[in-house]
């Protein structure tokens, strides 16, 4: 079965050259394209892909807001953006996609990125997503507690489990700190996506920096 995708990008040129690319894949189908966000969540709508394929800044809706549309829909969200450090990022992942690409992508790149997100998999590297998150959370001032008092429901192991996933450890890297199997880290993941409602490993990292489980600074396995 076809990955089935929508690529939204202002700059036609952009748009086309990707859902060409795309397009070409043996098991990708372009089923529309959109110039802005309000276009982009008509799209998802009408023919409901897989993948959106979003650019972070467009005229009109962007593509943050457009994200936050289309959160209650089963479409992954992979991001494009021109700047790897860009602020708007952490708004993106806190609004539901599930990574990030640069314009610049290379052909390889663009076509596993997509795959990946439409397994259900977040993009960036836990490490990446945490430097990431780290320099959009200096800039602004942690959520209010009510906002996560999902972490209530959360057990001790579960909750560590977020704290290690906030610091930028990988599933191996948590199973050797907690001493269990990394089957068992996936299964107490998959618990704490479910409980607090997050989509992915992203926005897990999002919510641990956001409820002050983690201070930013502290992301590295040692705390330091």
């Amino acid at each position: 079965m076809s990955i089935r995708i929508v690529v939204a990008d202002d700059q036609e040129l952009v748009r086309s050259a990707f859902a060409m690319i795309l397009d070409a894949e043996p098991d990708m189908e372009v089923v529309a394209e959109a110039g802005d966000g309000a276009e982009a969540v008509a799209a998802v709508a009408e023919h409901a892909p897989d993948v959106l394929v979003l650019d972070i800044r467009m005229p009109g809706m962007d593509g943050i807001e457009a994200t936050r549309r289309v959160s209650d829909q089963p479409v992954r969200v992979l991001m494009l953006t021109t700047f790897d450090q860009d602020e708007y990022v952490y708004d993106a992942l806190q609004a539901g996609a599930s990574g990030f690409l640069l314009k610049d992508v290379r052909r390889a790149e663009l076509v596993h990125a997509v795959r990946v997100v439409a397994a259900g998999e977040s993009l960036l590297a836990p490490a990446v997503t945490t430097r990431l998150i780290e320099t959009a959370v200096r800039k602004r001032r942690p959520a209010a507690a009510g906002q996560w008092e999902g972490l209530d429901r959360l057990t001790p192991r579960e909750r560590e489990s977020l704290e290690l996933l906030g610091r930028g450890l990988t599933n191996a890297e948590i199973a050797a700190a907690m001493t269990v199997s990394e089957h068992t880290v996936k299964t107490h993941v998959s618990s704490v996506l479910a409980k607090l409602g997050l989509r992915d490993r992203a926005q897990a990292v999002v919510a641990a920096y956001e409820s002050g489980l983690v201070v930013a600074g502290q992301s590295s396995p040692s705390g330091e």
